[in-house]
């Protein structure tokens, strides 16, 4: 399941990427869109470099343990376990494949999960070898469960999803004049996202409220391409408003990104 936003007692999970398995392993994926120097120091911290200068971030891996919490509370209201025990949760956080990262000594902070994209299948394979002992495999033997049980565990869990901004309606429940995509005049450049014609900036808009008007701005989403971005991206943009004005871009869109 994919990008899941689950609130509980006023807490709010923001989940990337989530994995239930038939023997009761839960993996919770956070992906990071850094394609630079990420760097980990023995106390767990982490920061990134942009452009030469150095960022503080918050820690993925601590990020995705609050959200543990925020779910577990939510499956056991819901049902969801084992016959015997908790579920077993794993915690990835999943880089861009050019990213470089540097790590401590793992016996003074355990990094392992932070992994390159394109490692995750190996990662899996290594995981399952190194830490599931026989006790582990046993207690997940019996606690296995059918596909069509865990399906019905993914779909009671959807079914529990709070976009942020309830007002949205998907795609498929628009009419057809909101649909339709608005007319531009020669001269108001286009912005293209993944999901078809964007908003567009007037060339008359001054750059200095462009970041207030454009109606991604100030969001985790680069305005030229619609990925979703980093909260050090976007901050690295925000700190940098006469370059990008007042709008945020992914790390490709950021080196030649100007406002005609």
């Amino acid at each position: 399941m994919h990008d899941l936003r689950f609130v509980v007692e006023s807490d709010t999970a923001q989940i990337d990427h989530l994995i239930i398995n038939r023997m009761g392993l839960v993996y919770l994926i956070e992906t990071k869109s850094y394609s630079g120097n990420l760097q980990i120091n023995d106390y767990g911290e982490f920061t990134v470099d942009y452009d030469g200068e150095r960022f503080g971030i918050p820690s993925p891996i601590e990020q995705s343990k609050r959200h543990e919490r925020i779910l577990m509370k939510l499956m056991q209201r819901l049902g969801l376990g084992g016959r015997i025990g908790e579920l077993e949760y794993n915690h990835v956080v999943l880089l861009h494949p050019k990213a470089t990262i540097k790590r401590p000594d793992s016996k003074l902070f355990d990094s392992s999960m932070v992994i390159k994209a394109d490692q995750f299948p190996s990662w899996h394979d290594s995981f399952i070898q190194e830490t599931i002992g026989l006790g582990a495999l046993l207690k997940g033997m019996v606690n296995m469960r059918s596909l069509d049980t865990i399906k019905e565990w993914g779909e009671k869990l959807m079914r529990h999803h709070r976009p942020a901004d309830l007002t949205s309606l998907p795609d498929f429940m628009k009419t057809a004049v909101e649909q339709k995509p608005e007319r531009r005049s020669a001269k108001e450049p286009s912005v293209q996202t993944n999901s078809g014609p964007a908003p567009t900036v007037l060339t008359t808009t001054p750059a200095s409220e462009i970041g207030t008007m454009h109606p991604l701005a100030k969001k985790l989403v680069c305005v030229t391409c619609g990925t979703k971005i980093s909260f050090a991206a976007g901050k690295f943009c925000w700190n940098n408003s006469k370059r990008f004005s007042g709008l945020q871009y992914c790390r490709v869109h950021q080196t030649d990104k100007t406002i005609d």
